[in-house]
């Protein structure tokens, strides 16, 4: 996973997470997504396929939510951090506890790493053409959508 050290002056500074922001409204979350890799980590969006996206919280009282976009590349891209954060760094599923992470990442992350384990292909296996589908994410009323991509 790519994971963003936060600046140490940005709000929740010192903390990891993923890299991300806020949806302009002509956005989808996947647009807004790879937008946002590409302003935060320098990430080159021709070389990343979405596969999901993962509604991880919500906002009390609204209708904001925050959304995590899985996203896969053929190996780890470079990065460049930009000032919003202190470092970029690859980082295995089974390291990322060991981190301080971000009170918002933290309080989802479990949830997450459950909804990938659910995602049945990887960018490795090449595309797949599969209908869009929705899948509760234990009984939080969160919600992974696994997107139909074309063959």
């Amino acid at each position: 996973m790519l994971l963003q050290h936060r600046a140490p002056w940005s709000h929740q500074g010192g903390t990891w997470g993923l890299p991300g922001g806020a949806r302009d409204s002509h956005e989808s979350p996947e647009e807004a997504a790879v937008r946002e890799a590409h302003e935060e980590a320098g990430v080159v969006s021709r070389l990343v396929s979405v596969r999901a996206t993962v509604v991880t919280a919500k906002a009390g009282g609204t209708d904001w939510t925050y959304t995590t976009v899985v996203a896969d590349a053929p190996e780890q891209l470079p990065t460049v951090a930009n000032f919003e954060s202190a470092e970029m760094r690859w980082v295995g599923e089974d390291q990322v506890d060991l981190l301080p992470l971000h009170p918002g990442f933290a309080a989802s992350w479990q949830r997450l790493r459950t909804a990938l384990d659910m995602l049945p292909w990887s960018y490795s296996d090449g595309p797949r053409s599969e209908p869009e589908r929705e899948v509760a994410i234990g009984d939080s009323g969160l919600v992974l959508r696994i997107l139909g991509l074309p063959a």
